[in-house]
């Protein structure tokens, strides 16, 4: 039977009869079929075939002739009531959003974290531990939040409509990226300090600066003795010489606050008009990271020592193994390096198309970021093999990690190269762009929870009126980090943000969707969603399946346990710096706050439900009505709101009858 119309068609379900002569006229209505209708409904002696979206829908003839009346229209499946307010963006293309997850998780961790670790854990030997914990926790919560967002095309917080009991997993995770857009964007304000004193020469932090001769004329031959580069970071930067502690911040160093309201005015700008801007933007700050990597690697591979610092990156110690920090450091960078908890992978899949293989951009994404962090060791710790024969040390008293890394040893041996300005533009600009695309995502995350509750805000006026005061909001708590102290409060919420609170909303979201959603019926999700890709999609399914159900809950109450024990056996420390009791006492209710959410709304989800306790968990743990809409909002935007009237001629009866149809 030939198709009236192109797949691309509008949606529509088209009544005619194959017999008819040329010329005849057929009527159609216009209103497509719900992809949960299977098989076939009769109307009369007409046969309904329901297609998947967006192809057309059509009635195959089965009875009357050309000239006899036409049944009457069937009535359209009711459909849910369209949301108020403008529909949700789409990505442009599949590409943009491949390259916004990629440059969401490949972020500063890649650079300052994983190369330390990799030394720290036995070297090489480090990388066994790293991929095992990728296969069996980092893979299947990656898929698992991407399938969420793109099938139920909601928010972090509003896709709990799956499952309403664990709505507070959606709060908990904007908790989460508030905490982390708060202090992130501070480490964006220091590298744009960095740039902008890139542009001297010499560098104000090398020995060759009139400023530091003194210093390292005293430093020379010692190793206790605090470098040029350290000076400049502690003393010119934060200004951390004259603060006593958390609770004497001192004044805001002005600077920085210029620096960092530079930094909130470019997040603004990107992402003003949503993913379509924020889109384009990735473009470069995706990819610039790479050529700066390989540009570094290659410079690097020329430097005297250079094999130094990369056998010291890669030696093996395989008595490590046996430690169970190397495989709780494992399993915490492949947490945090992916993104997982913070809604921003949630809320970036949401715009996509329903259709879109998330097994293949799980794969991509995931495998490409943990080869970033591989690969960034080699640009690392050839440049800090060269500065440690510089120095006559070895190379392990050069290595640092976190901002130490990033702010202090690797700038210090960038001004120890010929061009060194050159250089430190080049590392600071792919800082930036590490922690922009970062920042976007976890942005993101926060305004596609609150636009998804509050429909009303996604039109252009109102939604650039929230980004500005969101922006606005952040800024003026961040000046509290750019004080004189603003160090010690900036380590405790970075340590106590994503720590405890994060893995248990990360376990709650795992055990949530295997246990209440229920295991089978996420992967029907999946299946439903890839349904057109190859079959080896559909058969890694079983692979996630056990890792969700088994493996993955057991490695993160591994994670937990262990960052339990690591939090209350070891005090919180910022260099000599031991922070009070109450100090710690405050980052510990951050973790808290994160964790209350869950019970909290599962509390609210239970109080609205009627019935007996196990009556209301048992509403409370099914799917709304309104949950499994994404394949109609998908047809709603080709269907035709009137009838219509399409006309035959006889090159549309030319073809033979497709008995598959």
């Amino acid at each position: 039977m030939p198709h009236v119309g192109a797949p691309r068609a509008p949606a529509a379900c088209i009544l005619w009869d194959p017999r008819a002569p040329s010329g005849t006229q057929v009527r159609a209505w216009p209103w497509a079929l719900p992809r949960s209708l299977a098989g076939s409904a009769d109307h009369g002696q007409w046969s309904l075939t329901p297609c998947s979206p967006p192809q057309v829908n059509i009635f195959q003839a089965g009875g009357p002739i050309a000239g006899q009346p036409w049944p009457e229209s069937p009535a359209p499946p009711e459909s849910p009531a369209p949301a108020p307010g403008p529909p949700r963006e789409t990505w442009a293309g599949r590409y943009e959003f491949l390259l916004s997850c990629l440059g969401y998780c490949v972020g500063l961790g890649n650079v300052w974290r994983f190369p330390y670790l990799c030394y720290r854990n036995g070297g090489g030997v480090f990388l066994i531990p790293y991929f095992i914990m990728l296969f069996l926790t980092g893979l299947p919560l990656f898929l698992m939040e991407l399938s969420l967002g793109q099938y139920g095309a909601a928010g972090p917080i509003t896709v709990w409509k799956c499952c309403p009991i664990l709505r507070g997993v959606g709060v908990g995770m904007l908790i989460v990226s508030s905490l982390v857009s708060l202090y992130y964007n501070v480490i964006i304000a220091w590298t744009f300090y960095y740039l902008g004193s890139s542009f001297q020469s010499p560098l104000p932090w090398s020995c060759d600066a009139p400023r530091n001769a003194e210093l390292c004329r005293n430093a020379s031959g010692s190793t206790t003795h605090v470098s040029a580069s350290e000076a400049f970071w502690k003393e010119q930067v934060l200004g951390v010489t004259h603060s006593s502690g958390l609770g004497d911040p001192g004044p805001v160093q002005w600077p920085l606050a210029l620096c960092l309201l530079a930094a909130w005015i470019v997040v603004f700008l990107c992402m003003m008009k949503g993913i379509r801007s924020s889109g384009k933007v990735v473009y470069f700050t995706a990819t610039f990271p790479y050529l700066v990597i390989l540009i570094l690697i290659i410079r690097g591979a020329t430097l005297s020592g250079s094999l130094d610092g990369v056998r010291f990156y890669l030696s093996s110690d395989w008595s490590k193994l046996r430690s169970a920090q190397v495989w709780s450091d494992a399993a915490s960078q492949i947490f945090y390096s992916l993104g997982i908890g913070f809604g921003g992978l949630l809320s970036m899949a949401s715009y996509n198309k329903f259709d879109n293989n998330v097994i293949r951009d799980t794969l991509v994404i995931a495998l490409g970021n943990c080869c970033t962090s591989f690969f960034a060791g080699f640009a690392i710790f050839s440049v800090l093999g060269h500065m440690a024969l510089k120095k006559g040390v070895p190379v392990g008293s050069v290595a640092d990690s976190g901002p130490g890394l990033a702010f202090v040893a690797y700038p210090e041996a960038l001004s120890l190269l010929p061009g060194s300005p050159f250089w430190s533009i080049l590392f600071f600009l792919m800082l930036f762009t590490l922690g922009v695309d970062t920042m976007f995502g976890n942005i993101e995350g926060i305004t596609t929870a609150i636009l998804d509750e509050f429909p009303a805000l996604r039109v252009w006026r109102r939604k650039t009126l929230f980004l500005g005061v969101l922006c606005i909001s952040f800024y003026l708590l961040g000046l509290l980090l750019i004080t004189q102290g603003g160090i010690f409060w900036f380590t405790l919420i970075d340590t106590y943000s994503t720590g405890f609170g994060l893995v248990i909303i990360t376990l709650f979201m795992c055990l949530g969707i295997s246990f209440c959603y229920g295991i089978d019926q996420f992967c029907q999700d999946i299946r439903d969603m890839i349904c057109r890709c190859p079959p080896w999609c559909s058969h890694m399914l079983g692979y996630f399946k056990v890792c969700w159900v088994f493996f993955t809950p057991c490695l993160l109450l591994f994670t937990l346990i262990y960052t339990f024990l690591d939090m209350y056996g070891v005090p919180l420390r910022y260099g000599s710096y031991v922070y009070p009791a109450w100090g710690t006492s405050l980052g510990v209710c951050m973790g808290v706050l994160t964790c209350l959410q869950i019970p909290l709304w599962a509390t609210v989800a239970l109080c609205r439900e009627s019935g007996t306790l196990s009556d209301r968990i048992q509403k409370a743990t099914q799917p709304l009505n309104s949950w499994r809409t994404a394949s109609a909002r998908d047809v709603s935007a080709e269907v035709i709101n009137v009838p219509f009237t399409i006309t035959l001629t006889s090159s549309d009866f030319s073809a033979q009858p497709d008995s598959n149809t």
